[in-house]
């Protein structure tokens, strides 16, 4: 039974979101650009709350954000705001939902530089996944999150950039106890 396999120490086992994306998404390279804006965002918007939070949240950002299509986050104005701001279910917090738009757009120049986001995001490993646990952050997410701040990026400090990274595989930090560890 799924439920029974021991995972990571962090999922909380009751929740049955949590579950299914520590085994199906946490920690597996990911390189759809759409997806990679997603979770960026969403790692924004954790800042300061649980990512079970977010998580359970995550659905209502995904209406409330256009199913993270950045040609249309791109073109946000006041109104849009406003709305975000009047959304109970999501995270109504005015300098995350500014940096969402502020960094869409940032996102969208670093695709046009590097011909895709995750051309960006993997070349820091030379496309190589790191392998190391019980971290917050590493050199790889200070240089990350330098960058992305010099770019004009917010909510991107090295913590927020380590899980991050964690999230879409570049750092796989699955515990050792967890079915998902792998050995290297």
């Amino acid at each position: 039974m799924k439920n029974k396999m021991k995972r990571c120490n962090w999922v909380n086992d009751k929740n049955e979101l949590y579950i299914k994306y520590h085994d199906e998404e946490w920690g597996e390279p990911l390189y759809d650009d759409q997806k990679l804006l997603e979770l960026l965002i969403l790692e924004s918007f954790q800042a300061g709350l649980s990512w079970e939070c977010i998580l359970n949240k995550r659905s209502f950002f995904e209406k409330a954000f256009d199913h993270f299509d950045i040609n249309l986050i791109c073109q946000y104005d006041d109104k849009k705001i406003e709305e975000l701001l009047n959304n109970k279910n999501i995270v109504r917090n005015k300098l995350k939902i500014k940096a969402a738009i502020n960094n869409s757009k940032i996102f969208k120049n670093i695709q046009q530089e590097y011909g895709a986001f995750s051309n960006y995001i993997w070349h820091f490993t030379k496309n190589k996944i790191v392998y190391e646990i019980d971290k917050t952050r590493s050199e790889l997410s200070d240089t990350i999150s330098h960058d992305l701040k010099k770019r004009g990026m917010k909510f991107v400090g090295t913590t927020i950039i380590y899980s991050y990274l964690q999230a879409i595989g570049v750092i796989n930090s699955h515990q050792k106890e967890c079915f998902k560890y792998v050995k290297i």
